[in-house]
């Protein structure tokens, strides 16, 4: 069987959803998703889901100092991790504070700005292959700083598969043109499997051990 491993940016893919939600509000039932369910749809015969990689940061806390957005994240996560413990693995970058001034205004304010994610996820998918730990490798973004490592491991290890997914609403031309002439492949575009995301939503309690963990009201549709 071959051992597939997906490696979500997750700044994307969240992001990815609130855009759809722009556009079609059932996209907000999607914020409370089974990584693991969603992913496992898009495997062949022969192939079987080894791991979901998450990579993220804390989410900053908003103007007025409130931690619901990382309150609402943390109980994502919870849910994931309690569901699969050894399938769904979180990788954790942060978010630093940013100095910059306005054009216009010339004021100065500080913007949270997203390190380490990009870093995280070249190591990894770099190193999951040099240690022979995966067979096909599926990167979930479309951040063309990710072109790389992907490069390098078709250089270095060329028995190793590569797929992208593109996250909802977003596209990226580089790793679009390296899928299709190096593995003849396009990439997947997640806001055309709207099916597969309505098969992956989560219950409103997830429960498992005597564990559980709730939907954050903000998220649930009713």
């Amino acid at each position: 069987m071959e051992r597939v491993n997906f490696y979500v940016d997750a700044f994307n893919f969240y992001y990815g959803l609130k855009d759809m939600k722009k556009i079609d509000s059932d996209w907000q039932k999607f914020y409370w998703l089974d990584f693991v369910n969603l992913f496992e749809q898009f495997l062949g015969e022969n192939q079987f889901l080894q791991k979901v990689v998450y990579f993220a940061a804390q989410t900053p806390l908003d103007a007025q100092g409130n931690a619901h957005g990382r309150q609402r994240q943390n109980l994502l996560f919870r849910a994931n991790r309690l569901l699969y413990p050894d399938r769904f693995e979180l990788v954790m970058g942060q978010f630093i504070q940013k100095d910059i001034t306005c054009r216009i205004c010339r004021q100065k304010f500080s913007v949270p700005e997203e390190k380490q994610t990009d870093v995280n996820i070249a190591v990894r998918l770099v190193l999951d292959c040099a240690l022979n730990l995966v067979d096909t490798v599926v990167l979930v973004s479309a951040d063309s700083d990710l072109l790389p490592p992907l490069l390098s491991i078709q250089q270095h290890f060329p028995n190793k598969n590569i797929r992208v997914y593109f996250p909802p609403s977003h596209n990226c031309r580089k790793l679009d043109y390296f899928i299709k002439d190096t593995f003849k492949k396009p990439a997947v575009h997640l806001d055309r499997n709207k099916p597969k995301f309505a098969n992956s939503i989560l219950p409103d309690v997830v429960s498992k051990d005597g564990k559980s963990c709730s939907i954050p009201p903000k998220w649930k549709v009713t």
